[in-house]
């Protein structure tokens, strides 16, 4: 799955178009390295996601292309 999709179905960041301009503009890395949007995401990657005042970063634990609201955490986990 695309990295912009995986960000908007997860709900990591609210718009897939919002998701592209992050990865445009490096502030999403995927395994330690800067990713375009379409960068393929599979399960046991690290996401780390820069905001304005800290990052988050997370390990893909499942991969869906539609995820209803209240389960979209399930795709991923919380790692320090």
């Amino acid at each position: 799955m695309r990295l912009d999709k995986f960000l908007k179905v997860s709900r990591l960041i609210k718009r897939r178009t919002v998701a592209a301009d992050a990865a445009k503009a490096s502030r999403v890395l995927l395994n330690g390295k800067e990713a375009k949007p379409a960068k393929e995401v599979k399960v046991g990657d690290v996401i780390e996601i820069v905001y304005g005042a800290g990052t988050l970063k997370v390990r893909v634990t499942q991969i869906e292309s539609v995820q209803k609201k209240e389960s979209a955490a399930e795709l991923y986990e919380v790692i320090d």
